[in-house]
């Protein structure tokens, strides 16, 4: 309103010059322009008053443009030309369109001092909103919280991780076959969810009486973060179940770190066996196992296949019948949460690249040279990849947490839980599968569901059906289902790759996983192994 006053005022005055000095124009047209000019200016100031002189400048040159050059030759029935010429010859009304708004610029602040100041609503004290876990459901809700606090609710969200990226799983087993380079797979935290207050740290124990979490940050002493809500989302760890030698000799598939540490393993047992010259240690050597037959044991052993067999190139040494590579699984078919179909397309083209199979067992222990299951037979090998097992970490005693429909953990008020950590009934009372495409719902509902308590409304139910499911195969073969659709060869593998590429946090991260694509069908894998590796 104080802008539409003051572009009033300053287009009479500017309009009343222009017609005294017979420069055309209608003048309570352009006092009407004028004032338009004002309110928009108005608006787009109201929170930058030390600007709305140069905004108005701005908005007497845009509205030059758009009225004087534009809608008035309309008006008077002619066609608008934008040429050089017509601008010339309206120049003068040019200057009257920025004196009009420089004058609504000055005007606007100074009608504004005669206003009565306004009593500022005292703002809501936030709720203190705390997650734990940076993964796929912690990182989601974050970011939903964010949108919401955008939107005027009040909440105060820290999340808590031991970790400050988000780790892209899917795509771990290409970083331990070397086709993708660690970093690129990973997106900070803080980029990820920039308005959320981010601390990096172990959580040692949840404080419910006290309401507030125990942080270890490496200082002298630990830290307690306070909260009035808590978003569990941990994730989870390899379970062992006790088993000997597994935990100390095996090696898993769940952090960069582990990625790198199976990939220097590999290549550095192709450089021994290179020079080994007792046929059974060298057999040893070239013999690697993967424990599980699920997409994550599948992927992995695809992947090793495709390391060994992309640098032997460099070791002339080594005979390319030599690598043996065996998947054990408890069940009788490996990829069970496919159809019948693909699974056993599955297991037939990994079967035809020379990749063997032991159903039916179990990984009983894992000695310095040989794996050994439980019907009492071995495997000659200095290689066990586990995949057999998951559980929560040590924060939640290694169970899973219980949570209702909305995702609230039962018998406890205000705690919340989302990801693999948890067992989410689905409304047939069935848990939910642990996926990512799972979790980044939850995140997003349970933020949600949070926000509908503090304001006293109902939290909604978790509800969501699995698009599809995706595994790699190796050697540009995959299989896919795809809301009741299945694929698999090179047609699924452009789909893996799509899929995955597309939900790639940040167009950034996206270019450089396609440039490592390209660079590994067009060079060989790289060798190289650094000393921290």
């Amino acid at each position: 309103m104080l802008g539409g006053c003051g572009g009033i005022v300053g287009g009479a005055v500017v309009g009343g010059l222009m017609a005294y000095q017979g420069l055309g124009g209608v003048f309570w047209l352009f006092v009407v322009y004028s004032g338009l000019t004002g309110v928009a200016l108005g608006f787009l100031g109201r929170h930058r008053p030390g600007g709305v002189v140069a905004l108005g400048l701005l908005l007497g040159l845009l509205g030059w443009l758009a009225w004087t050059l534009t809608l008035d030759p309309l008006r008077r029935g002619e066609t608008p030309t934008w040429t050089a010429a017509a601008a010339a010859a309206e120049y003068p009304r040019l200057v009257g369109d920025l004196l009009a708004g420089a004058m609504a610029g000055v005007l606007f602040p100074l009608l504004a001092r005669f206003l009565p100041e306004r009593a500022e609503p005292e703002p809501a004290v936030a709720a203190r909103i705390v997650i734990i876990g940076g993964g796929f459901g912690g990182v989601a809700a974050a970011q939903r919280f964010e949108k919401l606090r955008a939107r005027g609710r009040a909440v105060d969200v820290t999340l808590v991780s031991d970790s400050n990226f988000l780790l892209f799983t899917p795509m771990l087993a290409e970083v331990a076959g070397g086709a993708l380079e660690a970093q690129h797979i990973s997106a900070p935290v803080r980029a990820c969810a920039p308005h959320t207050r981010f601390r990096r740290g172990e959580v040692t124990r949840i404080d419910i009486t006290e309401r507030a979490v125990v942080l270890r940050t490496g200082g002298l002493r630990d830290e307690r973060v306070p909260f009035d809500h808590l978003v569990v989302a941990t994730g989870v760890v390899p379970a062992f179940f006790g088993l000997p030698g597994v935990e100390e000799r095996g090696f898993t598939l769940k952090t960069l770190g582990d990625a790198a540490r199976l990939r220097a393993h590999v290549l550095g047992l192709l450089e021994l066996a290179e020079q080994e010259s007792d046929p059974r240690e060298r057999a040893r050597q070239l013999s690697f196992v993967v424990a599980g037959g699920g997409f994550a044991g599948a992927e992995a052993v695809a992947e090793l296949f495709d390391l060994v067999h992309g640098v032997l190139r460099h070791y002339p040494g080594i005979d390319p019948e030599e690598p043996a590579f065996m998947l054990v699984h408890s069940g009788q078919r490996i990829l069970p949460e496919l159809s019948d179909r693909l699974g056993d397309y599955a297991r037939e083209r990994l079967e035809a690249r020379g990749i063997g199979f032991r159903f039916g067992v179990r990984v009983a222990e894992v000695a310095e040279s040989a794996v050994w299951l439980n019907d009492r037979t071995s495997i000659p090998a200095r290689t066990l990849v586990w995949t057999a097992g998951n559980r929560p970490g040590p924060l939640l005693s290694g169970r899973k947490l219980t949570t209702d429909a909305a995702l609230r953990v039962e018998g406890v008020d205000g705690i919340w839980a989302v990801g693999d950590c948890a067992e989410i009934p689905d409304p047939e009372g069935r848990p939910y599968p642990p996926t990512a495409q799972h979790a980044l719902r939850e995140g997003a509902q349970v933020a949600d569901n949070v926000v509908a308590v503090l304001e006293g409304r109902a939290p909604k139910p978790f509800v969501f059906r699995t698009i599809g499911i995706l595994c790699l195969l190796g050697h540009r073969t995959a299989a896919a289902e795809i809301k009741g659709r299945r694929f698999s060869g090179l047609a699924a593998w452009f789909l893996w790759r799509g899929i995955y590429l597309a939900k790639l946090p940040g167009a950034e991260k996206r270019l450089r996983v396609l440039s490592d694509w390209v660079i590994d069908l067009a060079f060989p894998r790289d060798i190289t192994v650094s000393r921290d590796a």
